[in-house]
């Protein structure tokens, strides 16, 4: 099981060069979507039955998100593969907190935007990844 962030990162590059083995990853990071990490969590398993683990890579050519395997934290099949232009107006609603930041990115096919959970141990990354999809920088505190 991967627990350090640069082994989550190269499992996650080894998996995008499988994919296209001529794009290469900027920034990953590992993303819970669905509703507060917090509230879920105090519903135990069945809080748990609505988050789903990803891995959202923006990379030279595209943005990337792999579905995360919740038993040993490696990346999985790629579920979206969206263009830069396309994911450039996906993200809206960016909340830093803490310990649970989030933001809000609108996914193929999906009526409503998703809600993304990030871990501050991702911070740093989720800032440059925020700042690469929306063209802001993002407050480095």
């Amino acid at each position: 099981m991967a627990i350090k962030k640069a082994t989550i990162q190269q499992q996650v590059a080894e998996a995008l060069a499988q994919a296209n083995p001529t794009d290469k990853p900027i920034v990953t990071i590992q993303a819970i979507a669905g509703p507060s990490v917090w509230l879920m969590s105090m519903l135990g398993l069945i809080g748990q039955a609505f988050l789903s683990y990803y891995f959202v890579t923006v990379t030279e050519q595209a943005v990337v998100l792999h579905k995360a395997s919740r038993m040993s934290n490696r990346p999985q099949e790629i579920v979206f593969a969206i263009s830069p232009a396309e994911a450039v107006g996906s993200i809206t609603e960016v909340k830093r907190n803490a310990v649970w930041s989030s933001f809000r990115m609108q996914l193929p096919g999906q009526a409503a935007p998703t809600r993304m959970n990030v871990h501050r141990i991702w911070r740093g990354e989720m800032d440059q990844l925020l700042g690469l999809l929306t063209g802001q920088n993002q407050p480095t505190a």
